[in-house]
């Protein structure tokens, strides 16, 4: 019979398990609601007036081009752990995040906006965080 300490030690893993995963999921959540709701822009509103806000010009097809990879992102980080399939999409999703974002604070910081890159930097930890978080999905 097991003693009470091995048993709190198993319910406590469990539980901190459970947390982690829980945490995940609302990252996960409010990672890919950022993702939809700025990809979605990109993809809907008028090229003209996404360029006029940009501080260093690029085609408009680029700006599409990048709206689709975070809407794409926003999908994968939700769709197939939701769904339970592909899991291992989840955390190459996050990565492919992580890569955009680090491009647009460089984007950002080459734009001599400085502060405005903290935004995608932080967006860019997150989604690291989700990546490692959900490396076990990675063997699924």
């Amino acid at each position: 019979m097991p003693n009470t300490d091995q048993l709190t030690g198993e319910i406590s893993v469990k539980q901190q398990k459970r947390s982690v995963n829980v945490t995940l999921w609302i990252l996960q959540v409010l990672l890919a609601l950022v993702f939809l709701l700025v990809g979605g822009v990109k993809l809907i509103m008028p090229v003209e007036v996404l360029l006029a806000q940009m501080p260093i010009q690029m085609p408009g097809l680029f700006v599409r081009v990048i709206g689709v990879i975070e809407v794409a992102g926003a999908l994968g980080l939700i769709l197939p752990g939701l769904l339970r399939i592909r899991p291992m999409l989840t955390p190459l999703a996050a990565c492919g995040l992580v890569i955009e974002m680090i491009c647009a604070t460089a984007y950002t910081i080459a734009g001599h906006q400085g502060a405005a890159a903290l935004g995608p930097l932080v967006l860019a930890l997150i989604c690291a965080l989700v990546a490692y978080g959900r490396r076990s999905w990675a063997s699924r």
